[in-house]
């Protein structure tokens, strides 16, 4: 059979539709900047299209765009579409053939219709193409959530309870990414994005291979690993309560259906229910990786087959033993729910792929998608007026958000600091904070939000590192301020466990093969190793302030950040890179981190480089 010829107009879809396609190496591409779109046209200019887009009238411009609004609804050429974008993915090696052909046939319908409502509107191509005089290009326009006309209350900073007051212990989970494919003995190096699978190969001579229980590389978790650290989490009990801020299924985000992202869900759901749940509340968060296409969570405007109802029905199914109905009627409109966990305390599941830039359906509409930062003002403001303390937590840090949702929430953590007690957010799969200060001086500091390292062991580096003497996968445990009258309900100090994959994959009790029950151990307690009181905002504030001073403490919050990996100093750029990180609670934060230190632009990819 013939491929489908390639007519010149749909030359530009092809390339916009390419724009998807780095999905397999970041999660997290840049906002559009000027310099995004001069580059954006010049590879235009080159894909043989004949001519400059710049000497195109505006009318003319807005002509063509509307034939090819209309040309895009013909199936046919969506076809040509498709087949030119999984050629030129092959031939520019942005990816394996196979990969690139799965991708675009996964990502192919929901992206061209996000471009028919959005990007390829006339007047917004063209301010693209022919410049401002022709229309307006801001997909990502600014704008503003509404506060109550409730006067602020008066500010008193925390104090450290007594002496034997009571202590919640909380398990966080995050980031677990289980691999169902992934096979011991398989190729933990190749040239897929994801390895340690089935069909991975086996590993060429001085090529590492999968190990029984896991690998540091760009690589998943087995079941049986997944097992064990909830049987591990579950002897470590009792807890208060545990936060589950998702990312259910592997980084094959290439051939996902979802029938497996659902069957995935089912199967971490009743496990974290069978060794956590039954005398216990588990309270989840929706992670970006539990939709396919990854990343793609339309907002309730979009009605039909291509909206989340298949995943927000299953998701509410699952963890109906933890949730109310209340809860749950919020989780199947849009993925968010709040309900008390004790009297005097709230939590707040926030869907944070409403504010995520890799969602190409907020291309169409950005504008507080689902209402969702308005609901959150809303049971804030409830909750002050019944003096209720609140808990957020979330998949995505809010610092990592688009530009106005993340400022609207930083608005909102201002306003509600009284109320709000705690931050609980995964994502980057690394262990790391973000700060949140007064917005009149932006030096008082009033909150933080906790990120904590991922179950699984991808790292996603290419090529993996093979230098590490150890290898770890992680979990979490919160000390919180307890369930007494006038608990602050403030984090006090936190603990991070990990498994040391080398030596659990090469046990002492077997020689040359696996540990058969390996043990989780202690790697850190916060409080001990930074020498601080307490978790407060205040402490991390002089934490940071510390790590600027005494470069041996920021050294071992680096080593800390990975787990334990020795992944060697981080010193200079790379220093004050991971320090504005820190600081930057709000995007614009970091983008003004960068500017001031002359890094052009740099700062701001290598922060959001983070993994998914």
């Amino acid at each position: 059979m013939n491929p489908p010829k390639l007519s010149p107009s749909l030359g530009l879809m092809t390339c916009t539709l390419l724009l998807a396609v780095p999905l397999l190496g970041s999660c997290l591409p840049a906002q559009p900047s000027a310099q995004n779109r001069t580059v954006f046209v010049e590879h235009i200019n080159r894909f043989a299209l004949g001519f400059s887009w710049r000497n195109l009238s505006c009318p003319l411009c807005k002509a063509v765009f509307t034939i090819l609004d209309i040309a895009l609804l013909s199936d046919a050429n969506e076809e040509r579409v498709a087949y030119a974008v999984g050629e030129a993915c092959i031939r520019l090696h942005l990816a394996d053939e196979m990969v690139c052909r799965k991708i675009i046939e996964l990502f192919r319908d929901d992206f061209i219709r996000i471009l028919q409502e959005s990007l390829l509107w006339p007047t917004e191509a063209c301010a693209l193409l022919v410049g401002p005089s022709c229309g307006k290009f801001d997909i990502y326009a600014p704008w503003n959530i509404t506060l109550p006309k409730v006067p602020k209350p008066p500010v008193a900073p925390p104090s450290p309870p007594k002496p034997g007051s009571p202590q919640s212990r909380v398990l966080f989970l995050t980031d677990i990414h289980w691999d169902k494919e992934y096979e011991a003995g398989s190729a933990a190096d190749c040239k897929e994005p994801l390895c340690c699978r089935n069909s991975s190969g086996f590993p060429r001579w001085r090529q590492r291979e999968a190990g029984y229980w896991g690998t540091y590389s760009n690589c998943d978790l087995p079941l049986h690993t997944v097992e064990n650290l909830l049987e591990n989490a579950a002897r470590a009990g009792p807890w208060d309560w545990i936060y589950w801020t998702g990312d259910i299924p592997a980084h094959n985000v290439w051939s996902q259906t979802r029938s497996q992202q659902l069957t995935e869900l089912t199967v971490i759901s009743r496990l974290i229910h069978k060794h956590l749940g039954p005398n216990v509340t588990v309270y989840p968060a929706v992670g970006n990786h539990e939709s396919t296409p990854v990343n793609s969570f339309p907002p309730p405007f979009v009605h039909g087959n291509r909206s989340s109802a298949w995943l927000y029905e299953k998701m509410a199914e699952e963890w109906a033993p933890w949730l109310p109905e209340q809860a749950l009627k919020t989780l199947r409109y849009a993925g968010f729910y709040t309900m008390e966990i004790q009297p005097g305390l709230r939590v707040v599941s926030l869907n944070m792929n409403f504010c995520a830039r890799e969602n190409f359906w907020l291309m169409v509409n950005s504008t507080d998608p689902a209402n969702q930062l308005q609901w959150l003002v809303h049971v804030l403001q409830a909750s002050e007026d019944k003096g209720e303390k609140v808990h957020i937590i979330g998949h995505i840090p809010p610092g990592l958000c688009l530009g106005s949702w993340s400022w609207n929430y930083y608005h909102i953590v201002n306003r509600y600091e009284s109320t709000i007690a705690g931050q609980f957010f995964g994502h980057t799969h690394l262990d790391e904070f973000q700060m949140f200060y007064d917005e009149e001086t932006m030096t008082r500091p009033l909150g933080v939000a906790f990120i904590a390292p991922s179950a699984t062991t991808f790292v996603n580096l290419n090529p993996a590192p093979v230098y590490l003497k150890y290898t770890f996968s992680g979990y979490r445990v919160y000390y919180v301020d307890g369930d007494y009258q006038g608990s602050s309900r403030l984090v006090l100090d936190h603990e991070t466990y990990i498994l040391n994959l080398t030596e659990a994959n090469h046990g002492p009790e077997s020689p040359g093969g696996p540990e058969k029950n390996p043990k989780w151990t202690l790697l850190y307690r916060a409080t001990e190793t930074y020498g601080l009181p307490t978790l407060f905002p205040s402490d991390h504030d002089g934490l940071l302030r510390t790590f600027i001073n005494d470069d041996r403490a920021f050294q071992k919050f680096w080593y800390l950040r990975y787990k334990g990996h020795e992944s060697g100093p981080c010193v200079e750029a790379c220093k004050t890179t991971v320090l504005c990180f820190l600081r930057s609670g709000r995007y614009d934060e970091l983008q003004q981190c960068d500017h001031l230190n002359s890094f052009g632009g740099n700062l701001v990819r290598a922060a959001l480089k983070t993994l998914c």
